[in-house]
């Protein structure tokens, strides 16, 4: 209990700390003395802010290796008509809804350009699919693509599939759904814009826990979370049904499964938890998957070898714990874990450091050098 209302004041410290930091980057010009100047166009929410909000936390970082000053304006006011506090700017970059029409987006894109001259436009893409379903319409608008996550093999990148992702192009075939193939374009010199950004990581909720200190082995008396949704569209709910029914075997272990609890609940719960089963969701990489890491719990998930992801916490059997998509050897992975307090101790103690380590660094800010070279 004194965990959870814990959890529930820092997630609320967090946000207002995400949400100060927004405010002030929206509300001042740019300096004259800034040799490069960032203005980013971003949506509140919370998915798209993950994106964001590192540029806040690694100004400095930024500035020292950059000479690059950040600062935000609100997409919706943008598109509404309303000037940025700060134009002038030398890079801009800019999130979108995932259906924003063509005719919104060309608007944007004129609007932004009429702000600020000469300025290289940047997208940032922070959508769950490892998909690039934008590709076609994007490459003439855009110099730089950043993504959360990307197909490891970038020869994958315009092929057709079943339904519109590599997810639903597996499960619709293993559960005989029948969605007409899609195949996004993809540009000749496209895959030269992109940039990999990091995911949920530099989340306004998450960073601060991977900064702070590593969590205790000891006191885990849940043997697996596996609290999560069932319902959704086809495939997603035949993917989520299976990995449900595979918790059954597991009767005689202690599960925290089905409903929904409060993220402060929720957390206090990862923290007494050995391992974290963490099946896919409309993407692959999940929220669920940096809450095993900051909660000290072993990450269990369907594998993972086909996605790039930066900082990388997909190694198997290193920082986390891969499964067949088909789950046939799920049971046998987590009772070998279970068994085994030295194997979990190592793989959770590695994906904490990773994460910890890249946060502690200027690696963020190294890592978007493209954004002003």
């Amino acid at each position: 209990m004194l965990d959870s209302l814990a959890n529930r004041l820092r997630l609320r410290a967090r946000r207002a700390r995400a949400e100060s930091l927004r405010k002030a980057a929206m509300s001042a010009p740019f300096s004259k003395r800034a040799e490069q100047r960032l203005l980013l166009v971003t949506q509140p929410e919370r998915i798209p802010q993950s994106q964001i909000f590192p540029f806040h936390h690694y100004a400095k970082d930024l500035e020292r290796l950059h000479g690059a000053e950040v600062r935000e304006a609100d997409l919706w006011a943008t598109l509404d008509g309303q000037t940025p506090a700060a134009t002038g700017a030398t890079v801009v970059g800019f999130q979108t809804p995932f259906d924003i029409a063509d005719a919104d987006l060309e608007r944007l894109i004129a609007t932004l350009r009429q702000h600020n001259p000469g300025a290289r436009i940047v997208c940032f893409d922070w959508f769950a699919p490892t998909d690039l379903r934008n590709a076609a319409r994007m490459d003439p608008l855009v110099d730089l693509y950043v993504k959360k996550h990307l197909l490891r093999d970038r020869s994958l990148y315009g092929r057709p599939t079943r339904g519109d992702t590599t997810l639903t192009d597996f499960f619709d075939r293993r559960f005989g759904i029948i969605e007409p193939e899609q195949c996004f374009a993809i540009p000749e010199g496209f895959l030269d814009k992109l940039i990999l950004g990091p995911s949920f990581a530099t989340a306004p909720n998450i960073l601060p826990d991977l900064l702070g200190r590593r969590p205790a082995s000891s006191g885990r008396d849940i043997d697996l979370h596996a609290r999560f949704a069932v319902g959704g569209t086809p495939w997603y709910q035949g993917m989520r049904a299976e990995a449900e029914a595979a918790l059954a075997p597991l009767a005689d272990l202690r599960l925290a499964r089905q409903g929904t609890v409060p993220l402060h609940r929720f957390m206090a719960e990862m923290r007494r938890s050995k391992l974290c089963f963490s099946p896919f969701g409309y993407g692959e990489v999940c929220w669920r998957d940096y809450e095993a890491v900051v909660g000290g719990a072993v990450l269990v998930k369907p594998d993972m070898a086909h996605v790039e992801t930066d900082p990388d916490i997909f190694e198997a059997w290193e920082t986390y714990v891969p499964v067949r998509w088909d789950l046939a050897d799920f049971e046998d992975t987590v009772r070998r874990l279970c068994a085994d307090a030295p194997l979990r101790e190592r793989i959770a103690r590695t994906a904490f450091d990773r994460l910890h380590d890249w946060l502690s660094s200027d690696a963020f800010a190294r890592s978007m050098t493209r954004l002003f070279a």
